[in-house]
């Protein structure tokens, strides 16, 4: 069981997004669990490991995800075992019913995934994105009540502002060694983060905002209420 489940397409989409959220979250005595709908083995092979085969890849950063998890204080970690890159060809009926089945098997009252734009365009972050928004929309989900996207730059444009916003600065240690664990991403992960000994100020905020709550769109509610469902410590 585990009141939250966090649901994205490869492993690295939780520490990127959502490391400091996770740890919080497990330090409140509630540590949430994690769906991957891929196993990421068509990522980009960075460095070092530019000669492993997709397959060998995939193994690789199941490893890398097990490091992290324990990092950032994950209960569990499932992987769906989609063709990665390819989430969008996937049978979505099929798709949606596999993620209400891990929601259901974690009791989860709150789901967090990707926003209807992916965060970034990319087809895998797009479609588990959908998939997860269908699985809590069409009733198989009964024990949900929350569903949160993480926030982009197409939802601020569209008017919607944070739910939440986890500064990352007092944690940022955490963060960090979480995602060093993901190895084989390390040259990505600094493209996009710098030198993961330097604070990156302009990543100071995981963002987030609450979708749909039990049959209502974008209902709107303030931090401190948001805090207080999932247990985390006021700001």
């Amino acid at each position: 069981m585990s009141s939250v489940s966090i649901i994205y397409a490869h492993p690295d989409d939780e520490t990127f997004l959502s490391a400091c959220l996770i740890r919080q979250l497990a330090d409140s005595g509630h540590p949430p669990a994690l769906l991957l709908a891929t196993r990421g083995d068509a990522g980009k092979k960075n460095g070092a490991f530019g000669h492993l085969s997709n397959e060998q890849l995939g193994e690789l950063r199941e490893r890398e995800m097990s490091r992290a998890a324990a990092v950032i204080g994950l209960s569990e970690v499932v992987q769906l075992g989609y063709p990665d890159g390819k989430l969008a060809a996937v049978e979505e009926n099929e798709a949606v019913k596999r993620v209400a089945e891990f929601i259901n098997q974690c009791r989860s009252k709150a789901v967090f995934t990707f926003p209807e734009d992916g965060g970034n365009r990319h087809p895998d972050h797009m479609a588990i994105s959908r998939i997860t928004t269908k699985a809590v929309l069409s009733g198989q989900c009964p024990a949900v009540e929350r569903l949160y996207y993480v926030m982009s730059d197409e939802l601020r444009k569209e008017g919607h502002k944070p739910t939440l916003s986890i500064d990352t600065e007092p944690q940022w240690r955490m963060k960090a060694e979480a995602l060093r664990a993901h190895e084989s991403q390390i040259l990505a992960i600094e493209r996009y983060f710098g030198k993961l000994d330097v604070f990156p100020e302009n990543r100071k905020y995981e963002s987030f905002i609450l979708a749909w709550e039990q049959g209502t769109f974008w209902p709107g509610k303030s931090e401190a209420k948001a805090r207080e469902e999932l247990h985390l410590p006021s700001v």
